[in-house]
């Protein structure tokens, strides 16, 4: 039997100013109870399972206007507003979400949920396995990019969603956004993939490994079976500072730290921190352990690399022959993790089959992470495609009426 927690009320007091989502309550949703687990790629099965997830806006009558937005690696579903009035920190894409923002919430009803083997409530490894009652482990089924996205459609259900306007990812998140459109045509009028690929190339499998073997070699894991013990927080640390790495540009790093050094006047000729630099670095990880898990950070990282969406197809032209939303897909310009020409690849394949596809690619010298910070230039497009999107599948909508 599928569960849930009551819709989220937005208070008066807005943190943030009149253009911010406010308050939010955190929400779950249960299903796949057992004997109706639900069959993961892996081939084992999985249930219960538990998606955290938040709404924003409301849900019109005519059920056309919901955004679905897909988190990254380290994200969640808190992606705009406040848990509390005490917070001072919003969602991880407030920027972007909000009254009058481009993911207007006064005109569409946005969902964010956290992924199967999160941490952030949703079921993963350090959930309790019901067969036990004590953490999974290791001894959670390894999960792909498609489980991650078939328990998205099972929230979609739940929610009475038959069909969503849109929905935008970056990164991991865009993943899961041509996962969707692959897989779900009839379910996507629309979709927007930032900063992402249709698979991983070796240097991205390259780094994520190195990251999992850094945890791994901590002896705090101790296999995985590290809860209510000391965590292997210095393994996850130097994974988080691995893939921060990555996430950054030169032009960025050289423009922010150079060579500068911490506290001193001159170099201490020793390993202690030093540069501007390692300082950043060490205060990231110190940063991502206080909230992350290291084996949601192995599952994870392992699902990205499973991901290849020309598998079993010929060709991405022949893997995206399906796909019937309106498409929007950014790169950014100093994006060396997942650069333009992979975006390009994708645009080409959905040109190649008919899909109407817009691209851009953000002029940024911020790397990777550049589509979480303010872009005028981004915010403007995602804006307009969505009205533009929106008023097409009304007046689609109406034309169908008696």
């Amino acid at each position: 039997m599928a569960t849930d927690e009551e819709l989220p009320v937005c208070a008066d007091n807005l943190p943030g100013g009149e253009r911010s989502a406010g308050l939010v309550r955190p929400q779950c949703f249960t299903f796949a109870e057992p004997p109706g687990e639900m069959l993961l790629e892996c081939g084992e099965r999985l249930g219960p399972i538990t998606l955290a997830y938040e709404t924003y806006g409301r849900l019109n009558e005519a059920r056309d206007n919901a955004v679905l937005i897909l988190h990254a690696l380290s994200g969640d579903a808190h992606v705009a507003g406040y848990h509390s009035s005490e917070d001072r920190k919003p969602g991880w894409w407030d920027t972007y979400v909000g009254p009058g923002k481009p993911f207007d919430t006064t005109k569409y009803f946005v969902i964010c949920s956290n992924i199967i083997s999160g941490c952030k409530g949703s079921t993963g490894p350090s959930s309790a396995n019901p067969a036990t009652g004590r953490p999974y482990g290791l001894s959670f089924p390894v999960v792909t990019i498609g489980d991650m996205v078939r328990a998205q459609v099972r929230l979609m259900d739940h929610l009475g969603i038959a069909r969503l306007l849109s929905m935008a990812g970056g990164s991991m998140g865009g993943f899961q956004v041509l996962e969707w459109i692959v897989r779900y045509p009839e379910r996507v009028a629309s979709a927007i993939a930032i900063g992402t690929t249709a698979r991983l190339s070796a240097q991205s499998i390259a780094f994520n490994e190195v990251g999992r073997q850094a945890i791994m070699a901590d002896p705090n894991w101790m296999g995985g079976d590290y809860y209510g013990k000391a965590a292997p927080t210095a393994g996850l640390a130097i994974a988080r500072m691995i893939g921060h790495i990555t996430y950054l540009s030169d032009e960025q790093m050289h423009a922010k730290f150079g060579r500068r050094l911490q506290d001193a006047e001159r170099l201490a000729y020793g390993f202690k921190t030093e540069f501007q630099v390692e300082s950043y670095l060490k205060y990231q990880g110190d940063s991502f352990v206080r909230r992350f898990d290291a084996n949601s950070y192995l599952y994870i990282t392992k699902a990205m690399d499973y991901f290849d969406l020309v598998a079993g197809s010929g060709s991405l032209v022949e893997a995206l022959a399906l796909v019937r939303a309106e498409m929007l897909v950014v790169s950014i310009s100093s994006d060396w993790l997942f650069p333009t020409y992979q975006s390009k690849e994708i645009v080409r394949a959905l040109k190649a089959n008919g899909v109407p596809t817009t691209f851009m690619e953000i002029k940024s010298g911020y790397g990777h992470d550049a589509f979480l910070l303010p872009n005028e230039s981004l915010a403007g497009t995602i804006a307009g495609f969505l009205a533009n999107v929106h008023r097409r599948v009304r007046r689609a909508g109406e034309g169908a009426r008696p």
